[in-house]
């Protein structure tokens, strides 16, 4: 199984240890499923973990640590944007989904929804 996760949830894996979003990024560390990423969302993580509000909860050890441990993942280099979303900065997750063949995307985006 392919699944895509939202960057969202891979801070919130490393916010709060044990809960959900930490559960499932576990599970892909025990071979459970495969993940879908792309250098576009490992420079998103690399820059976002860097904004002042999430450098108050992240440690950049472990933001390290999980950029390693993504790059044993299936690691799109390259991405084309064919479908709008909602917000257009998680075109690229569609794109990931499609390119990577996911059964997947998870998201803890609350909003009405990644797809317009």
């Amino acid at each position: 199984m392919r699944v895509v996760l939202d960057t969202n949830i891979l801070f919130s894996a490393l916010i709060s240890p044990h809960g959900t979003p930490d559960r499932i990024y576990r599970a892909w560390r025990t071979a459970r499923f495969e993940i879908v990423t792309s250098l576009v969302q490992l420079d998103e993580i690399r820059r976002a973990s860097r904004y002042p509000k999430l450098q108050a909860v992240l440690q950049p050890a472990k933001v390290g640590t999980m950029l390693n441990n993504l790059q044993r993942a299936i690691v799109l280099e390259r991405l084309t944007i064919e479908h709008e979303a909602a917000d257009p900065d998680d075109a690229f997750l569609l794109a990931m989904a499609l390119a990577g063949d996911a059964d997947y995307l998870v998201t803890g985006d609350r909003r009405a929804g990644l797809l317009q």
